[in-house]
């Protein structure tokens, strides 16, 4: 049995909890879903076909583990040890790789997973929507980090981005093709970056998709698939919003 992904970051969602969702729709945080039909567990694999799943499903056990990040110590030993490539986390082993870079892990993870599209071209239409959508939820990571005073104001900055620049984007798209996806009507990258996005900016502007109809339709599709299901329900591996221990945390961590 080939050993569980390790991820190694602060206690906390930051860059890394966008791997968290894309392992734990790909299945990795529980081992199988399925049902029973009399006493044989019918399995269905939802890294190959997340939607043949049924509600009723059977829960295996959780197949990533987490090292946190606490204290300078433990970052130094892991830059002292070569375990970095630039000396930064995230950092994931899997597969006898120690990956790091964001998006390099998002792409082998989404790929290994039959998340990533079936050809080349879409491939690049969901690397497009992703990389929008990651400069949208950056804003999102960065926030907590910024003075009382500015956070406000960047709920703001955020609303006005999301309504004006990404959302209308993302609402025509599912308006004009009348699937249930963004790309190739099956279940992708793109659609999981997107919702954890979605929920993410909710946390804050409730209201933020009241003009965006099939983007309310599509937030409860993607959350009812039951990989995804699991992942938002309590006691996952999904972290909740950033609080003053994780801010504190992460500038121990990381500032000189």
């Amino acid at each position: 049995m080939a050993a569980k992904p390790k991820l190694h970051y602060p206690n906390g969602r930051g860059r890394m909890e966008s791997v968290r969702w894309v392992l734990a729709a790909a299945g990795v945080e529980v081992s199988w879903l399925g049902w029973r039909r009399g006493e044989v567990p019918v399995v269905c694999w939802s890294a190959l076909s997340p939607l043949g799943c049924l509600e009723g499903a059977v829960q295996g056990q959780t197949q990533f583990d987490e090292e946190f990040l606490e204290t300078k110590d433990q970052l130094q030993k892991l830059q002292d040890g070569n375990h970095l490539l630039f000396q930064q986390v995230p950092m994931v082993e899997i597969d006898g790789m120690k990956l790091v870079q964001t998006r390099s892990i998002l792409h082998y993870i989404a790929d290994k997973h039959h998340l990533f599209g079936k050809d080349l071209k879409e491939r690049t239409l969901i690397d497009m929507y992703v990389e929008g959508t990651l400069d949208l939820l950056e804003l999102i990571i960065m926030h907590p980090f910024l003075k009382p005073d500015d956070q406000q104001k960047e709920v703001v900055n955020m609303a006005q981005k999301a309504i004006i620049r990404y959302f209308p984007v993302f609402e025509k798209v599912l308006r004009d093709h009348g699937q249930r996806f963004l790309v190739g009507n099956q279940l992708s990258l793109a659609d999981i970056i997107l919702l954890q996005t979605i929920l993410a900016l909710e946390e804050k502007i409730p209201n933020i998709l009241s003009a965006f109809p099939h983007l309310q339709e599509f937030t409860v599709k993607i959350s009812n698939i039951p990989t995804i299901k699991k992942f938002l329900e309590p006691g996952s591996k999904k972290k909740p919003p950033p609080d003053d221990i994780y801010v504190r945390t992460v500038y121990n961590l990381f500032m000189p």
